[in-house]
C-alpha cells in the first residue's frame, strides 16, 4: 500500500514539474533571439552558444543565436534598441559596447543606460601583460624599470585602439606612472605575430588569446588583471601581488530591450541564473578558458554601475577619438 502511494506522489509530482516547464515555455510566447554584435567564432558568440544551448532545454523553445557584425557591436545594440515589446529578444554584449562606445561617440545610435535593462552578467575575463622573450625581464617590477630606461622602445600593442585591451593598457601606465605608447593592431593575430618576433616589445590582450603562446615558451605572462590568479595560469601573479594595485575585468552580460515587460525580463533572468548553476555549463566555460558569473538582475546592474565609475575616467582622460 506504502508503495503504491509513492508510486502516485512521484508520478504527481512528474506530471507538475512537466506542467510547470509547459507553463515556463508557453510564458515566453515562442522562440528567443540572442543576438551578438560579433561574428561566429569568436569569444562573446561562444558564451551565446553555450547559454544558448542550456536556455533551449530548459525553457523548452527554440533558442537562436542571431549574429549581426559591423560597428564594434553598436549596429546590433541599435537594432535591439528598436525591438518591438512583443518580440523575445536579448543581447549578448560586452564593455566595448554598454561602457566604451557611449563616452566616445557622438551619437552612438542608443543610449546604454535608457534603452537596455540588464537581464544576467553571465561571465568574467582578464587581461593579460606580455612580453617577448627579447625583452630582458621576467617580473613587472623589472618591466616598469626597464621601461623607464627604454622610453623609446617602450611601445605597447594591442589587439586595437580603442579596445579594452588598449584603455587597460593605459590603466597600467598610469598607476605606475610609466609613459604607456599604445600601439593599435587589426586584431589579436597580428600583434602576437609581431609580439613574437620581437617587432613589439609588450603587449596586453586577453588571457585567453596569450595562454596558449606563454604555455610554449613563445612569449612571457607577467602580470593578469584578476583580483587573484587565474586556474587557467596560476604560476603568473596577479597585478597586485606583482606590486601594483589595479584590478580590473572584462565581461559578457545578458540586455533586454527596455520594450520588454519587467515580468518577462525576470522570467528570462531566473532561468539564465538557473543555467549558469549548472555544472556542466561551468565546465563548458572553462574549457574555453573563461569565468562563469551566477548573478541577479540586482547584481548585474549594480557590476555594470561599478564598472562605468571605474573605466569612464581613463577612457576620458585618454582623449581618445574614433
Amino acid at each position: 500500500m506504502l508503495q503504491h502511494l509513492l508510486r502516485r506522489l512521484a508520478g504527481i509530482l512528474t506530471l507538475s514539474a512537466l506542467a510547470a516547464t509547459a507553463a515556463f515555455a508557453q510564458a515566453q510566447d515562442g522562440p528567443l533571439r540572442i543576438v551578438v554584435g560579433y561574428a561566429p567564432g569568436g569569444a562573446t558568440d561562444r558564451v551565446a552558444r553555450i547559454v544558448g544551448d542550456k536556455l533551449q532545454a530548459k525553457l523548452g523553445v527554440p533558442v537562436v543565436v542571431d549574429n549581426k557584425p559591423g560597428a564594434g557591436g553598436r549596429l546590433a545594440a541599435q537594432q535591439v534598441k528598436a525591438t518591438p515589446a512583443g518580440q523575445n529578444v536579448l543581447m549578448l554584449a560586452n564593455p566595448a559596447v554598454m561602457v566604451v562606445a557611449p563616452l566616445v561617440f557622438k551619437d552612438n545610435g542608443y543610449d546604454a543606460e535608457r534603452d537596455f535593462v540588464p537581464v544576467s552578467h553571465v561571465n568574467d575575463y582578464e587581461f593579460a601583460l606580455s612580453v617577448s622573450t627579447a625583452v630582458p625581464v621576467r617580473e613587472l617590477s623589472h618591466l616598469l624599470a626597464w621601461m623607464r630606461a627604454n622610453p623609446d622602445k617602450a611601445n605597447v600593442g594591442v589587439p586595437a585602439t580603442g579596445s579594452l585591451p588598449h584603455f587597460f593598457g593605459l590603466m597600467v601606465g598610469e598607476k605606475a606612472k610609466v609613459r604607456t605608447e599604445v600601439v593599435g593592431y587589426r586584431g589579436s593575430a597580428p600583434l602576437l605575430t609581431d609580439l613574437i618576433g620581437g617587432q613589439v616589445p609588450i603587449a596586453v590582450d586577453t588571457l585567453d588569446v596569450v595562454i596558449p603562446q606563454h604555455q610554449s615558451g613563445k612569449v612571457r605572462i607577467l602580470a593578469m588583471s584578476g583580483a587573484k590568479r587565474s586556474p587557467f595560469a596560476p604560476e603568473v601573479p596577479t597585478f597586485k601581488e606583482a606590486g601594483l594595485d589595479l584590478v580590473a575585468l572584462g565581461w559578457n552580460a545578458f540586455f533586454a530591450p527596455a520594450s520588454m515587460p519587467r515580468e518577462k525580463v525576470a522570467r528570462y533572468a531566473q532561468a539564465i541564473r538557473e543555467v549558469m548553476q549548472d555544472p556542466d555549463t561551468a565546465r563548458r566555460f572553462k574549457d574555453s578558458l573563461m569565468s562563469p558569473v551566477v548573478s541577479t538582475q540586482e547584481q548585474t546592474a549594480a557590476m555594470l554601475k561599478a564598472y562605468r565609475a571605474q573605466w569612464a575616467p581613463v577612457v576620458q582622460k585618454s582623449g581618445y577619438q574614433p
